[in-house]
């Protein structure tokens, strides 16, 4: 059977890796990506629409012209971003994800949701968090992620929607060398290596001491792929299953980037982030997903580091070079433009994301895509 598959959100952290594995998986017209900015210049390449989730009638129109059977829901705003606008988080967060299950259920799709650690709150064990324990976030972002999880769980067990979800850790990834992440309290673990790279020094608005739960962004992806190819017998958690890979403090993140770069120095302003950082979990069991489908890790800190620093400082060379490119065909346009039209300069080629994004994915670890 084909997978049409439609990513919300599809153009951050997250999910510009899992729409590269997708496509990798099962090709890339069967891989639709979504959001509310207008089609850019890259997304030309790549089957496209402008989709605000909030719009339901826009969302099940897209689902039945494009036959989707598969919706990974990846649209929401993040922790941060969401104390600043608590009235959109819950719009977006809740509303959104409850139109995507109302047409999986009369469409008959299948649903990928991220729950997040910010579902934990200050009764929630800190160390070895359990799989099934209290809930009690003090964040808007926190609150809609339990409340996706009740929805996702209420979906599955009361229509019977084969809904899915992971509740993810801070991930580490890259978007581009230009464009870091924005809005999440676990931010600062992208945006240092960014500022290590480029400015030798890092502003971090955690305390050093603050400890997470992190994850690698080919992990990440890898888990999410594992988790909707697992069985259906083996899914016995319908609410979100706690996933795990490392959990390090702002000080050992710094320690470990300086043993690459050692006149790399970080200082410390936090701001209001910390109290959300403070809210959360320091280490999570993941036992559950382990022994249910099979979920294991691969990046510990040392490994991120080191490919995180290799790929940006690849992602710097690459970037600088198309730049002189350009500029030395727009010098020969220039020369030549009384007698000649030049071919417009298309600023994101194919080949650029696939080298750029790909690399996270290696190789053994995904199937040659299937051909349609």
């Amino acid at each position: 059977m084909m997978n049409n598959i439609l990513v919300t959100g599809s153009r951050g952290q997250l999910g510009s890796d899992l729409v590269v594995a997708l496509q990798r998986r099962y090709g890339t017209t069967h891989v639709m990506e979504s959001g509310r900015s207008p089609r850019s210049e890259e997304s030309k390449l790549f089957p496209y629409k402008v989709l605000d989730v909030t719009d339901g009638r826009r969302l099940e129109k897209i689902v039945k012209r494009h036959q989707i059977d598969t919706i990974y829901h990846l649209a929401g705003l993040l922790s941060a971003k969401g104390e600043r606008e608590p009235d959109r988080c819950w719009d977006i967060n809740i509303n959104g994800l409850k139109n995507v299950l109302e047409v999986a259920k009369s469409e008959r799709l299948k649903v990928f949701y991220p729950s997040s650690i910010a579902v934990f709150g200050a009764h929630t064990p800190k160390l070895d968090t359990p799989q099934m324990t209290v809930t009690d976030p003090s964040t808007m972002y926190g609150i809609t992620k339990v409340t996706g999880e009740l929805l996702c769980q209420y979906y599955a067990q009361r229509f019977g929607v084969d809904v899915r979800s992971l509740r993810l850790p801070g991930i580490i990834g890259i978007i581009s060398y230009n464009a870091p992440p924005g809005g999440g309290t676990t931010d600062f673990a992208v945006e240092i290596f960014y500022a290590a790279l480029q400015q030798r020094t890092y502003t971090c608005f955690l305390r050093p001491e603050t400890r997470l739960p992190m994850m690698y962004a080919a992990d990440a992806v890898r888990a999410i792929l594992e988790l909707m190819e697992a069985d259906l017998s083996a899914i016995k958690v319908r609410t979100s299953y706690n996933v795990a890979a490392v959990s390090f403090s702002v000080a050992e993140l710094v320690a470990e980037i300086q043993k690459h770069l050692p006149e790399f120095a970080c200082e410390y302003k936090p701001d209001f982030r910390q109290a959300i950082a403070d809210s959360w979990v320091c280490t999570v069991d993941d036992s559950k997903a382990r022994a249910d489908w099979g979920w294991h890790h691969t990046y510990d800190l040392s490994a991120i580091v080191s490919d995180m620093l290799a790929k940006l400082e690849s992602l710097k060379r690459e970037q600088g070079a198309r730049k002189r490119a350009e500029g030395a065909e727009e010098a020969e346009g220039a020369e030549g433009e009384s007698t000649t039209n030049s071919t417009p300069h298309t600023p994101y080629p194919i080949s650029d994301r696939t080298t750029h994004y790909a690399p996270l994915i290696p190789d053994s670890r995904l199937p040659t895509p299937k051909i349609w």
